[in-house]
């Protein structure tokens, strides 16, 4: 199993991204897969999971209302539409997989490599 998370990168205080996580490997119909981010010197933080079926949304507190995840099953790739953002969104934002729900970072079995979110003020 690979996850291959992109779409991080430079942004504004206010502006939006768009993250993506592709996973490949074997069907992923009934996996959850979820966003967490990590900035330094803190906790990895959840922000988002979504059931590549469909439904099962969660949002992190700090993030709901601005972040929305999406999916499409048929690519098995998840999306992380990041709007309003703020400099303490500033991290690496991870795209993980499991079979179990939860925010914890300890249920999910697969993890991708990262890509770097920069909020300028």
């Amino acid at each position: 199993v690979q996850l291959q998370a992109s779409g991080g990168g430079l942004v504004q205080a206010g502006g939006s991204l768009r993250l993506s996580c592709a996973a490949s490997g074997r069907t992923f119909s009934n996996y959850i897969m979820g966003w967490f981010r990590q900035a330094p010197g803190k906790e990895r933080e959840f922000v988002a999971r979504i059931r590549l079926s469909g439904g099962n949304i969660a949002y992190g507190d700090s993030v709901k209302g601005r972040f929305t995840i999406s999916k499409d099953g048929a690519k098995n790739t998840a999306y992380l539409q990041m709007n309003s953002l703020k400099p303490d969104d500033a991290a690496v934002y991870y795209c993980a997989m499991g079979t179990q729900y939860g925010t914890s970072h300890n249920v999910y079995d697969y993890w991708g490599q990262g890509t770097l979110v920069t909020v300028s003020s």
